[in-house]
């Protein structure tokens, strides 16, 4: 049960920390610009938006983005991170 729950915390870990790859992609994308298609950039928000959009897409359809003027606020990807924090928190406490 212990190498079950072990793998269940590091793939947790691992999305968790694709979500972060992801925020900060975003992020580079809004001040240094879209990124060259071909490029080391473009080729790697291909592939964390591969894992991590399947899990946001479903939230993000029940929960759309909350807009402030001409800001929008993904909540989904806030839910989804704080979901995970609290399901690694519970998981973690079964040790």
């Amino acid at each position: 049960m212990d190498l079950v729950l072990d793998i269940v915390l590091i793939a947790l870990l691992v999305f968790q920390l694709l979500l972060v790859a992801r925020a900060v992609l975003d992020w580079s994308a809004v001040l240094a610009g879209s990124p060259m298609p071909g490029g080391v950039r473009a080729q790697v928000t291909r592939a964390v938006w591969a894992v991590t959009e399947p899990v946001l897409a479903p939230v993000r359809r029940a929960l759309p983005p909350l807009r402030f003027g001409g800001v929008g606020i993904d909540l989904a990807f806030i839910i989804v991170f704080l979901g995970i924090i609290l399901l690694r928190a519970i998981l973690g406490r079964l040790y």
